[in-house]
């Protein structure tokens, strides 16, 4: 098989491949053959189909199948002898005035770039670190509480204040004409933790039970209802309940309900800073990790295939549609989502897969069998039965995949972090977690 290969832009190659016609016409012959010893046709007993009327039936067909199997075995043969990466499937035709005896073929495909990654001592990388502080646990201490408290009804003259459960009823109108959404009955909410607009909020805050009240309210441009967002509605409102949060104390039998091994206010604080510090851990790694990748990125020189980022392309917008349909849109799989949408996320996306992919097989930094079982380990502590859990990620082959990207981003992180100047840069608990 003669093959020659041109260089057409960048990452885009021709290659063209001769084939023999007696190769193409020995193959079908065989598996016509094959096909006529099981085919089933009126008139015949099976395998009793004259070949000729089965060259007749399916010789197209079968011929069409042994094409593209030549010509992808040729063409794959080819670009491993000339060491090519290929990236994405190569567009294949077939040429006209082929000599006799041959069939010539054009097949257009781009190959991987060369990435060229300089000097890591002259990347720039801020490491951030933060410590899990006395605050920081009284803060969940109270939101513990908050999930446990109870209500008990205030009486008719006490007014509504933060913290109360209030029971409602509302109407609200644009215009003076009602809308979708802007009545309820019995409706409850709690007092100034921003379930509601915070006008909405504002105006029941010092009611009392029983009484009514009418008041503006203007919703917000960006509000997600779109009907009535940027508009003024005038709502109408009635206090029908008041009730007072109680948070229990924090003591042993808060611990104990907690299902705290130790159930002590002590065990408690423990148990809190134990996950706080394993989840400050986690947070400070992705976003070390993502400072890491962006100065890797910065300091790389690379083509992008546009097969590639087609590809990526077509798996965020599968994944929106998908996404959509979950949602409940109706005709979600059909759903218009231009490429420009997606394509700066998708080509940072594969720039980094192929910067990361040059430096993981340059430096060998590919994740290893102690270092996946350290991590899965990791991930199942967290939880009751951690054995299950980590028997759960090896039974299947995707979510092991998974843990080893996950691996090797962190070998990466960690070899890039001991060759750049990096500045260390402390951050609240707060900061960290996004938190106000």
């Amino acid at each position: 098989m003669a093959v020659t290969v041109e260089t057409l832009e960048k990452l885009e190659r021709k290659m063209t491949l001769t084939l023999p016609v007696n190769t193409i016409q020995s193959e079908v012959d065989t598996r016509l053959k094959k096909l006529a010893r099981t085919v089933k046709m009126d008139g015949f007993r099976p395998g009793k189909v004259p070949m000729n009327v089965v060259a007749q039936r399916y010789g197209y067909s079968v011929h069409y199948e042994v094409m593209n199997d030549k010509v992808g075995e040729a063409f794959s043969l080819a670009a491993n002898e000339a060491k090519l990466r290929v990236a994405g499937q190569p567009r294949i035709s077939e040429k006209e005035g082929s000599p006799e005896g041959e069939l010539v073929f054009d097949a257009v495909f781009e190959v991987y770039p060369e990435v060229k990654i300089a000097d890591l001592a002259g990347a720039e990388v801020e490491k951030v670190s933060a410590e899990v502080s006395e605050a920081a646990i009284d803060k969940t201490v109270d939101i513990l509480r908050k999930q446990r408290r109870t209500f008990a009804q205030r009486t008719a003259d006490a007014p509504a204040q933060d913290g109360d459960r209030v029971t409602i009823d509302f109407e609200g109108k644009i215009d003076g004409e009602p809308f979708a959404g802007g009545k309820a009955e019995d409706f409850q909410f709690l007092v100034g933790e921003g379930q509601m607009l915070k006008e909405f909020e504002d105006a029941v805050r010092g009611m009392k039970s029983g009484e009514s009240k009418t008041f503006p309210l203007s919703f917000p441009a960006d509000y997600h209802g779109k009907d009535v967002a940027g508009k003024q509605a005038d709502f109408l409102v009635t206090v029908k309940k008041i009730e007072a949060a109680h948070l229990p104390e924090v003591n042993e039998a808060l611990a104990k309900s907690l299902g705290i091994a130790d159930a002590t206010v002590e065990g408690l604080r423990a148990d809190i800073k134990k996950n706080l510090e394993r989840e400050v851990k986690f947070r400070l790694l992705a976003r070390n990790k993502n400072a890491v990748m962006d100065a890797l990125v910065a300091n790389a020189e690379l083509d992008l295939p546009n097969a590639s980022v087609q590809a990526e392309l077509d798996r965020m917008i599968e994944g929106a549609r998908a996404d959509l349909k979950q949602r409940g849109i109706k005709d979600a799989d059909k759903a218009p989502i231009p490429d420009d949408v997606f394509r700066p996320q998708a080509e940072k996306r594969v720039r980094l897969g192929l910067v990361v992919a040059e430096l993981v097989r340059a430096n060998e930094l590919q994740a290893k069998p102690e270092q996946l079982k350290a991590h899965i380990e990791e991930l199942a502590a967290s939880y009751e039965k951690p054995q299950d859990v980590v028997r759960w990620y090896l039974s299947d082959n995707r979510r092991m995949a998974e843990v080893e990207a996950v691996v090797i981003e962190n070998n990466v992180t960690e070899f890039v972090l001991g060759k750049a100047k990096v500045t260390e840069k402390a951050i609240s608990f707060d900061d960290l977690m996004g938190q106000n």
